[in-house]
């Protein structure tokens, strides 16, 4: 069990006895970082083992960001605990094993479990810089010129000027909401909510059917809630539309989920039993008109670059329309020494995309390297999963390439239909002259596992010829 109590690096404090090192405010930093999540705490362990002194702030109080507090990690705690349920609900009887009816879900014990992983996890992350002996501030930065960040500390309210080559801000990412719709966290509710809800709600009625929205909903249909999906163009965001076409039609017939897609929804109003009314309007051919009752109704639309109080406008940093940071292909802003990494730039909002940033500016910074660390997969957890890598056809065609495609159904799976895992479909592009492999698509119980070979065909030019010559399980 990694202990609880490590000491986080105090400004000014004396040298602290876990081993990390002693800051002392005059001593200039090679880089310092701002967000201790997925981009900032890898930067800041690369750094560290590269040689470069470096300090990472954390304003939050816990390393690990969003992804650790709030959403890759605890969604995925309860995207297993709501799967072993509905597993054992659905399947069990048709693998001779009685009794699966009796089963209750404590959701208590569930946020319970969810809780102790996250702390467990965020520890972790402290266990990592202590071993690196990587610098943590627990405080409030804000960038006061090129070189120079004050950070007002959140254990004593002490404010300190850290004198520093480079800056990298990785401050992550916040929800957004829907224009005159205002998130209350009681009945009208956020993803951080969605998951730590201490009851199954009866109605739950989602605004937004991408990854957030998808897999909040998987884990309290499988428990019982009768959850409602609306979507103002196609679920699954930018993923391959007869994938995403598939998908939708396996949660349908699986899980207690409706889907209303074209659909936008313009106000929420609350009644006066405790109920809430979700307006919608159609915004094309297949869209809802109306209304739809709920008892909770999480808004799940995307999320925005966080750059509040970092003091961006001052320096004169460039911002897209969007409000995320300009930035070039060695993720450098306007301003030479100030770089910015993972949700504050344009990109997929996704934990190992960071991560794969915070290593690439550090070792640009280091030695001036370039890296180029090709396509990212993508993986939306519902059950099965669908994992994304490449291109889809819909983008092959925007961007004008020959292609040719090639489907397998999982129903063709001998292992995939002993096991009833057949409700799966395989889908490869590839380019129309060259043969190799420039998308792969999964839709399987193990998809997540499985992509790692699109990963590295694509990133590798290998073609569909040489995939034809491997021998497979």
């Amino acid at each position: 069990m990694i202990s609880r109590n490590l000491n986080k690096l105090q400004i000014n404090s004396p040298i602290v006895s876990s081993g990390l090192r002693y800051y002392n405010s005059n001593e200039q930093r090679d880089i310092l970082i701002i967000g201790g999540g997925p981009a900032g705490y890898v930067a800041g362990i690369k750094a560290s083992q590269l040689g470069m002194k470096v300090t990472v702030v954390e304003k939050r109080g816990k390393l690990g960001g969003t992804c650790v507090h709030d959403g890759c990690i605890p969604s995925k705690v309860l995207l297993h605990s709501s799967h072993l349920f509905d597993e054992a609900k659905s399947k069990f009887g048709k693998f001779g094993i009685t009794g699966a009816d009796q089963l209750q879900a404590n959701v208590v014990d569930m946020v319970k479990n969810k809780n102790e992983t996250v702390s467990d996890l965020a520890d972790d992350i402290e266990v990592l810089f202590e071993k690196n002996r990587v610098d943590y501030v627990s405080g409030q930065a804000t960038i006061i010129s090129p070189t120079k960040v004050k950070i007002i500390s959140n254990d004593n309210g002490e404010e300190t000027i850290i004198n520093t080559k480079h800056i990298i801000i990785a401050t992550g990412s916040e929800i957004t909401s829907v224009p005159g719709i205002e998130i209350d966290e009681k009945q009208i509710i956020s993803s951080d909510s969605a998951l730590n809800l201490q009851s199954i709600p009866k109605r739950l009625v989602i605004i937004g059917g991408g990854l957030i929205g998808l897999e909040v909903g998987s884990i309290w249909s499988r428990l019982g809630s009768q959850t409602t999906i609306i979507e103002r163009t196609r679920i699954g965001g930018g993923s391959d539309n007869e994938m995403a076409t598939h998908l939708r039609g396996l949660l349908e017939s699986q899980n207690n989920m409706t889907f209303h897609v074209q659909t936008q929804a313009t106000r929420v109003s609350k009644n006066e039993d405790g109920s809430v009314t979700v307006h919608v309007e159609s915004i094309g051919e297949k869209g809802l008109n109306g209304s739809i009752e709920a008892d909770i109704v999480l808004v799940a639309v995307g999320r925005r670059a966080f750059t509040r109080g970092l003091g961006l406008e001052k320096l004169g940093i460039v911002m897209d329309e969007r409000g995320s940071i300009k930035v070039d292909a060695n993720f450098c802003t306007n301003v030479e020494s100030i770089f910015a990494i993972g949700d504050v730039i344009r990109g997929p909002m996704i934990a190992h995309r960071a991560q794969e940033e915070g290593i690439a500016v550090v070792e640009h910074l280091h030695s001036g390297a370039t890296h180029k660390y090709g396509s990212i997969p993508l993986v939306i957890y519902t059950h099965p999963e669908l994992a994304i890598v490449g291109l889809s056809e819909e983008h092959a065609k925007m961007m004008s390439i020959s292609y040719k495609v090639g489907t397998f159904p999982l129903h063709a799976n001998s292992l995939a239909r002993a096991t009833h895992q057949s409700n799966g479909l395989v889908k490869i592009l590839a380019d129309a002259t060259s043969d190799k492999i420039i998308g792969v698509h999964i839709i399987s119980d193990h998809a997540s596992e499985l992509i790692g070979q699109g990963v590295l065909a694509i990133q590798n030019g290998i073609t569909t010829k040489d995939i034809s010559r491997d021998t497979e399980i």
